[in-house]
């Protein structure tokens, strides 16, 4: 197993470093203008193929997880380094087969797939259709029968555990809109089984939330998992795979994470305990291979003194990177040129929105020319939009110091006259 590379540094001379280079020279190189993401291409390839390796087993799927960042760079980057996908759009599903990722090796999530999806995902011949809900199973056996075909599916269950995590991003309790209540499981094989020959249930999947900083709660959602899965072969029916879902969560300077190859050495433990090691383990890894190894650079536009409270304004807002409003999350910002540290300044963004603010954070005293905004591959530009008519942030992907390609920002011009043509 490789070693994981780090996603951010400091150099010698203290600049906040990405990929072995210099921010600030990387986007002299991109020739683009902040808010910018950048990630770092080898270091995520570099994790994927940490990960594959921990699964052992070519079998086994490590499907990234498309929806923490769809970019192609980096699709491309973890099929090479062996990934499957986890798809929740029709959209997901094109890029990542576009991508270079085997159709063998992708499962489709969501509650709410349109009947486009689920051609889509039929005819594309997928690994499976993760259903979450009794009444969907009816819904995917019609397509298949339209389609003249059939499908494959696994029953993603609803483990009713609470994770410790932020309520917006904890989906295996019992008021979750995600997975079928273990009481309807029953039922669901029912139904399943009466689909065929157009239905063919082979797993069984959950997932219990997302930043996950142990595996203790994997574990006992895995639990409820194997749980159905054993039931189901007493009853003699044949599966396939079991999916423990993802939610590995990284170390954002609070407190450490285990690593994503942990909860796979402990997933593969339980399968064994479980008797059940012949199945397929799919494990929904995403923001734990992305996250750590992507930032958003901001230019601080002014700041703001009064009262005795200090801002610093940046020319990044919410509308860049939603975490921090949508989930109260803390991102470590820090200046570009040196080492955080001295004065705390209040950072936030230019949205007309109370919620568009970043916290505190040690600049010194006097704010630097622009700042890094730490662990913002995942979630970051995928949830990015255009509110207060603010064009998306340009994104640059490198490798070994250079720059590899960029995805440039359609930039205010390109807002206005979308707008103009509506």
């Amino acid at each position: 197993m490789k070693a994981p590379m780090p996603g951010f540094s400091r150099n010698a001379e203290g600049q906040a470093c990405l990929a072995d280079a210099p921010l600030t020279e990387l986007l002299a190189a991109a020739r683009t203008p902040t808010p910018a993401y950048l990630y770092d291409v080898g270091a995520i390839s570099n994790t994927m193929e940490s990960l594959t390796a921990a699964l052992g087993d070519e079998r086994h799927v490590a499907a990234y997880s498309v929806k923490a960042n769809g970019a192609g760079s980096i699709i491309r980057a973890v099929a090479s380094a062996g990934a499957g996908a986890d798809v929740v759009s029709g959209a997901e599903l094109e890029v990542a087969r576009a991508c270079g990722v085997q159709a063998d090796r992708i499962v489709m999530s969501g509650v709410g797939k349109t009947d486009e999806e689920l051609d889509l995902a039929i005819s594309s011949r997928i690994l499976s259709v993760q259903v979450e809900s009794v009444e969907e199973i009816d819904r995917v056996a019609a397509r298949a029968r339209a389609l003249g075909t059939s499908v494959r599916i696994g029953l993603r269950i609803n483990p009713s555990v609470l994770a410790d995590t932020h309520a917006h991003i904890a989906t295996g309790h019992d008021k979750a809109k995600f997975g079928i209540a273990l009481d309807d499981v029953g039922r669901a094989w029912e139904l399943a089984d009466a689909g065929a020959p157009h239905v063919e249930a082979i797993g069984v999947s959950t997932h219990v939330g997302s930043m996950l900083m142990t595996p203790e709660p994997y574990l006992q959602s895995a639990r409820a998992v194997c749980t159905v899965a054993r039931a189901r072969r007493a009853g003699g029916k044949r599966l396939d795979y079991v999916s423990f879902g993802g939610g590995y969560g990284i170390d954002q300077g609070e407190r450490p994470a285990s690593p994503p190859w942990e909860f796979v050495r402990e997933a593969l433990q339980l399968l064994a305990q479980e008797g059940l090691e012949d199945l397929r383990l799919v494990v929904e890894p995403g923001r734990s291979i992305v996250g750590p190894h992507g930032v958003l650079v901001a230019r601080v536009v002014q700041t703001k003194i009064s009262g005795g409270r200090r801002w610093a304004m940046v020319d990044a807002g919410m509308n860049d990177l939603l975490r921090p409003a949508l989930y109260q999350a803390r991102h470590r910002i820090e200046p570009l040129d040196h080492p955080p540290g001295g004065r705390e300044w209040r950072v936030v963004g230019p949205v007309c929105e109370t919620a568009d603010d970043f916290g505190d954070h040690a600049l010194g005293d006097s704010p630097p020319s622009a700042v890094v905004i730490r662990d913002a591959g995942a979630y970051g530009f995928a949830m990015a939009s255009q509110y207060n008519g603010r064009p998306l942030p340009s994104e640059v992907f490198a490798a070994e110091g250079r720059v590899r390609s960029v995805s440039r920002s359609p930039g205010r011009t390109g807002w206005v006259h979308s707008r103009l043509r509506a």
